[in-house]
């Protein structure tokens, strides 16, 4: 009994630790039973890169979101809502080219992609504004 306690009040403080939102972030949402980054990230307008960047309490495979946990969206200067989501056969000169934008702002505003962008997932959600994101 004691030892349940104990995991459920450390699991409350993981919880509270992670959920500390950046004073200047832009916008949040609230995980929801099911979601994940990248259906967070479509639905939200915000690129799967993004969503990790500004949350980096969320780990690499994006396993470990917890239901009511308060997620920060964007920093305030460094928002992209302008999104396109990965489908099959996708690759990145045509996902710049329908966006009107250099493939090098695109590869700039998505720093997780490669440069032969070979490494694209499906349902990913690529950042796909003109505008260059500087993330600090």
């Amino acid at each position: 009994m004691f030892a349940t306690a104990t995991l459920a009040a450390f699991a409350a403080l993981l919880l509270t630790v992670r959920a500390q939102i950046p004073a200047d972030c832009a916008r949040t949402a609230t995980v929801q039973s099911g979601d994940t980054c990248n259906g967070i990230s479509a639905a939200q307008n915000v690129s799967t890169f993004q969503l990790a960047h500004v949350n980096p309490g969320i780990d690499a495979a994006c396993d470990n979101l917890q239901v009511g946990e308060t997620l920060c969206l964007g920093i305030t200067g460094q928002d992209c809502t302008t999104v396109h989501v990965v489908q099959s056969g996708d690759f990145c000169a045509a996902i710049a080219a329908t966006a009107g934008i250099p493939l090098a702002t695109l590869l700039h505003n998505n720093p997780n992609v490669n440069s032969g962008c070979t490494n694209l997932g499906i349902g990913e959600v690529l950042c796909t504004t003109s505008e260059t994101i500087n993330y600090s």
